[in-house]
């Protein structure tokens, strides 16, 4: 036999593969569109703290503009789209006063304007530091990208600002270790996130330095860590952070409260000090020990790697959450903002929607006579019975065709026309 055939030939499967192939797709949509049906236009749920959205080249060629999973079904089908994966805080934009003279089949009646809707340059279809499309026609190979749970951005692994591919936290396999990431832009926001123990990194992974407080600059800095590599936790009595009183003092201006505890004193600390070699007199009731509003860190920006559940780490005093208000980033906060949580919400409702399909059918089959039930029954036999001969019987030099497979559905009608 000619071996051109052989090579233009697709792979066989088998149907238990094809089926899980199937299961695979529908789940990986389901995550990515958060269990939405598409059915049903997301505005009057209003600012949604998560969803897919989707932007429309064609009706907003300037990227300035986004869409629910429904419309971009509905209205936008044939049109040009941009695939943005989910984005916080976002509301439908179909239809407003983007969009010109088109109107939303859905839900026509929206605002002229969502003003609290932020866009970035991935609704242009640009993505990354270097501005590059995904897919990349223009690439060699179709290089995976990671997203900035900060910014939402989009980042290939060689444009990270990382010296080497290496630093990326990952297992034997070559698969992320880390939960979330942050960019290296939005990691100046998150620079408190340095005075933190070691396990809100991923994989034992930390930055170089650990920030301390400047007498002379009053500002933040990076100095050598002193600390031991395990730092136990506690839950009600134990002592602030330390801090060398010769390289670092904190006005009293700084405090969060204006008080200082004295050691061993409560506080809603998760940090204790007795493998550091450092002290400070001044104690605050804060999981950092200073006033992070005050502080003008000058830190190299650098990728943040983050473990799982880091966010349950971070310290909710009166100075901190006020501190993640100024600078937009009290979300992080938000247990449901993540993505691991966004795609645990859609896996359950991916199982109750098929259960519910489930009972449906059985509901139902339950319904009908014990006739109907045999038809039903003996049919299933003999489409399982006819595929498996079919199967057997073909060419396994061949590939299956649409004609071979209309032919089998045929044969299937003309044998149940011929019992009956």
């Amino acid at each position: 036999m000619d071996g051109t055939f052989d090579d233009e030939a697709e792979p066989a499967v088998t149907i238990g593969e094809y089926l899980e192939e199937v299961e695979e797709r529908e789940l990986e949509a389901d995550l990515v569109l958060g269990g939405d049906d598409g059915k049903e236009c997301t505005y009057n749920k209003g600012y949604m703290k998560r969803q897919a959205i989707f932007s429309c080249l064609t009706c907003t060629p300037d990227g300035n503009a986004g869409v629910c999973t429904a419309c971009s079904l509905s209205c936008h089908d044939g049109h040009q789209i941009v695939e943005l994966w989910t984005k916080r805080n976002f509301r439908c934009d179909c239809g407003n006063s983007k969009f010109g003279e088109f109107y939303c089949k859905i839900f026509p009646n929206k605002d002229v304007e969502n003003v609290e809707n932020s866009y970035n340059h991935n609704f242009k279809g640009s993505y990354c530091s270097c501005g590059r499309p995904y897919p990349d026609l223009d690439a060699e190979e179709q290089v995976e990208m990671i997203q900035c749970c900060l910014c939402e951005d989009w980042f290939h692994e060689e444009h990270l600002g990382l010296e080497s591919s290496a630093e990326i936290p990952k297992d034997d396999e070559g698969e992320p270790t880390y939960e979330e990431f942050i960019c290296k832009a939005c990691s100046h926001v998150c620079f408190f996130l340095k005075l933190y123990p070691e396990k809100i990194w991923a994989a034992g992974k930390q930055p170089d330095a650990t920030v301390q407080i400047s007498k002379d600059k009053g500002v933040l800095e990076d100095m050598p860590s002193t600390c031991g590599s395990e730092k136990p936790t506690c839950n009600t009595s134990c002592s602030s952070p330390k801090v060398d009183d010769a390289q670092a003092t904190v006005d009293s201006k700084s405090i969060s409260d204006g008080k200082s505890l004295s050691q061993g004193e409560n506080c809603n600390g998760s940090m204790a000090s007795n493998q550091c070699t450092k002290s400070i007199d001044l104690h605050v009731n804060c999981l950092l020990g200073v006033n992070i509003i005050t502080v003008n860190p000058v830190l190299p920006g650098k990728p943040m790697f983050l473990s799982k559940n880091w966010r349950d780490a971070l310290c909710k005093c009166n100075n901190c959450l006020e501190f993640y208000k100024q600078k937009q980033i009290a979300f992080l906060l938000d247990k449901e903002d993540s993505i691991a949580e966004y795609e645990q919400m859609a896996k359950q409702k991916r199982e109750e929607k098929l259960q519910q399909q489930e009972g449906a059918e059985l509901s139902f089959f339950n319904k009908l006579g014990h006739v109907e039930k045999v038809e039903i029954l003996k049919g299933i036999e003999e489409m399982k019975d006819g595929l498996r001969a079919f199967l057997e019987s073909a060419d396994s030099s061949k590939p299956i065709t649409a004609a071979d497979v209309h032919q089998f559905f045929d044969d299937i009608k003309n044998k149940r026309r011929r019992v009956q």
